[in-house]
């Protein structure tokens, strides 16, 4: 009979220490799960607690360093876009000086090369920004001392808690070593085995607290953290003044054609005005001059029309003054036989 006993005691031990190998040989370097029921429910709470906190830091870090290597390429894109843009600003620049003549498009060309060379700034701007405010500090989280010891920690106390699954085991087996024989020696072995067990649960269950307290901080401090940098690369403000830049562009060359394209016409002086013919006109609707080469008319004013431009503006004079005025403001009264250069206005 007790050789009974002391086999099925040997074949305890050996499936205990199977257990214990089976454990060691499936777990990795970092906090370890465990499904052996060994201590009380607190312990198994803080057991799940900072299993929890362990995965959520370790994710956090890895977001962390993915949102790092979308700025890095944000970055990089950024002085790619600026040396490409810089270049395109500087042969607008050259298109308008060295094509002067082609008022339109050489001052187009002129207008946008300035808006170009102030949307590479604002790109430059961008990408200080995204270094100093987001590269750097996620860097420095992601690498912090302070991550590393609360994860250090947190593997120290799974260590302890597989130590006391041993120890749990150790126990066990002296229990029934003195059930089988309640000798002295074997009582002392368990009361030893037990006392180490105590001081293991002690020891877990200041670590444990001191573990959670510093992973729950680092896990607010990333969270926090990668949510104020996510915002931070939502710039809004940017994309806002590259707006406004093209929108002021575009209005400047839309008004420049504009003006151009209704200017008076330029007529090359003439040394022989024999054969023009001139008439009297009478203003039907007011006209403001805008230029020096534009004529202010009043409702009721006689001009003399000495020229009509296809382009719908008329050459005259009117109280003395002459320029070039709207061809649908006046009507014609009369034609004037003279091949006088001047005539009278009323």
């Amino acid at each position: 009979m007790d050789a009974l006993r002391k086999q099925a005691s040997k074949l305890r031990e050996q499936v205990a220490k199977q257990q214990q190998a089976v454990i060691k040989q499936f777990s990795g370097t970092g906090y370890e799960s465990s499904d052996v029921v060994v201590f009380d429910e607190v312990e198994m709470q803080r057991h799940q607690q900072l299993e929890k906190l362990y995965r959520s830091t370790r994710a956090g870090r890895e977001f962390q360093k993915e949102v790092i290597k979308a700025a890095e390429a944000f970055t990089a894109i950024g002085y790619k876009h600026i040396e490409a843009g810089t270049k395109l600003s500087e042969d607008c620049f050259k298109y308008g000086v060295e094509n002067a003549d082609d008022k339109i498009l050489a001052k187009a060309a002129s207008l946008y090369g300035d808006a170009r060379k102030h949307m590479e700034q604002e790109q430059e701007d961008l990408n200080r920004q995204l270094f100093s405010q987001i590269l750097e500090p996620l860097r420095s989280m992601a690498t912090a001392v302070f991550l590393e010891d609360a994860r250090h920690l947190a593997q120290r106390y799974s260590r302890m808690r597989q130590e006391a699954e041993t120890q749990a085991a150790e126990v066990s087996r002296r229990q029934a070593r003195v059930r089988e024989a309640p000798i002295p020696e074997n009582v002392a072995k368990l009361h030893a085995a037990e006392a180490k067990m105590q001081e293991l649960k002690a020891n877990m269950a200041v670590l444990g607290k001191e573990a959670a307290a510093a992973l729950a901080t680092v896990e607010a401090q990333q969270q926090r953290l990668t949510f104020q940098r996510l915002v931070a690369m939502e710039k809004k403000s940017y994309h806002e003044r590259l707006a406004a830049i093209l929108g002021e562009v575009e209005v400047e060359m839309v008004s420049e054609r504009q003006r151009k394209e209704s200017a008076p016409p330029v007529i090359p002086s003439t040394n022989s005005l024999e054969k023009t013919k001139f008439f009297l006109a009478e203003a039907v609707h007011a006209f403001d001059a805008a230029s020096e080469k534009e004529l202010s008319l009043a409702v009721g004013d006689y001009v003399v029309v000495r020229k009509v431009s296809p382009s719908g503006w008329s050459e005259g004079e009117c109280r003395g003054k002459a320029g070039w005025f709207p061809s649908a403001f006046v009507e014609q009264r009369q034609r004037i036989p003279t091949s006088s250069a001047a005539a009278e206005s009323f």
